[in-house]
């Protein structure tokens, strides 16, 4: 019988801490980290700099070029997959599901009505190879609008049927995201954008998914919604207990190798995108940090500020910073250090020098005139 291994919330943060590299000492590599994290999110919102790039800042320091990002989507060595840039080797664990579109049987109603709505739709499916397979890759306003039954939704994608016809298509494998002109993405054949790897069947997928994100989350809960399948690890690893922590038996799973090994933290300034802390559920349970991106609420009811990044250091989240990257100016504005604890002069000095190190980053002056702290 597996033993069930009881941990300490401090044990379980140390865990999550190494496992997505916010441990010292630092890596050094850039698609060294993404094959380890198994992601980026790819969100274009720059109030500092765009997630992606400030999670590989946070590992890897001003040592890091956005270039190098920039350079591995075009060399394919990583592929934008639904908005989330993966090693392109691991694209080959996602073309089993592409090719079970909609889903195993028995199938549920609102896989059934897809399925019927891109199938009273093939004629534009079909235009929309044909355009790409003639003149790709090209935005979405290049694209043929001949469906026969328009999308409907509540509102925000009504008759959005070529962009809701793209994601299917995706999901079928059938097209892939070829980069970016400007910020306006880019379409093309999958077979163009997709390595031609061995595909293993879908169980075989799943349970070598499940392994590497446990490798990257070092602790995770093994099911749960399945929307978020990159926060959940199903049966790999071992089961655990966190202290403290509500939960059934073996709920939580752990990274063996992960166990008993030296902690040596640091300070680090997270993208509120960043995965040790996007599951919000997880954050709560094991760190006990309150946080919610505010950019989509009134500035008037704003706490923490519009893009506030929350701040590491060691194994605890001690506080949120406020900046802006105001690149008209010339300057990285700190309009706040929210301390959710009282800093102590080595926590002091070891944020105030990753402010820094992010500034020098950013190319911007920093500018401290309005910070606060609370």
């Amino acid at each position: 019988m597996t033993e069930v291994h009881q941990l300490s919330r401090t044990d379980a943060r140390r865990i999550a801490v190494r496992a997505q590299l916010l441990a010292s000492p630092r890596p050094t590599d850039v698609l060294d980290v993404v094959r380890h994290l198994t992601l980026l999110q790819h969100d274009p919102v720059s109030a500092v700099a765009p997630s992606a790039d400030l999670v590989l800042w946070s590992r890897l320091g001003s040592s890091y070029s956005t270039q190098e990002l920039r350079d591995a989507l075009d060399r394919q060595e990583l592929i934008d997959h639904r908005g989330l840039l993966r090693p392109a080797e691991d694209i080959a664990l996602y073309r089993a599901d592409m090719a079970n579109w909609p889903g195993p049987e028995p199938l549920r109603p609102w896989q059934h009505d897809l399925r019927d709505w891109v199938e009273a739709n093939d004629a534009c499916r079909l235009d929309i190879l044909e355009r790409l397979r003639g003149d790709g890759p090209l935005p979405i306003s290049e694209l043929p609008d001949s469906s026969h039954l328009p999308w409907a939704s509540s509102g925000w994608n009504n008759d959005k049927n070529v962009q809701q016809l793209l994601k299917t298509m995706v999901a079928r494998g059938e097209v892939a995201t070829a980069g970016r002109d400007d910020r306006e993405r880019l379409w093309d054949l999958a077979e163009r954008i997709y390595p031609d790897d061995p595909v293993p069947d879908a169980d075989e997928a799943k349970r070598l998914r499940d392994e590497r994100r446990l490798l990257a989350l070092g602790i995770a809960r093994a099911r749960g919604p399945e929307v978020n399948e990159d926060g959940i690890v199903g049966d790999t690893g071992e089961p655990a207990v966190v202290e403290g922590v509500k939960g059934v038996k073996g709920e939580w799973r752990v990274d063996p190798t992960q166990l008993g090994q030296p902690f040596k933290g640091r300070a680090a300034l997270l993208s509120p995108l960043d995965r040790l802390v996007y599951d919000r559920k997880r954050m709560d349970e094991l760190f006990e940090f309150d946080y919610t991106l505010e950019m989509y609420k009134p500035a008037a009811t704003r706490i923490w500020g519009y893009y506030a990044l929350p701040i590491l250091y060691g194994d605890r989240l001690v506080g949120k910073l406020d900046g802006t990257a105001d690149r008209k100016s010339g300057v990285f504005r700190i309009n706040a250090i929210h301390q959710d604890v009282p800093f102590t002069l080595a926590m002091t000095t070891a944020v105030d020098r990753e402010i820094a190190d992010l500034a020098t980053w950013l190319e911007l002056e920093l500018d401290v005139t309005s910070r606060r702290t609370g």
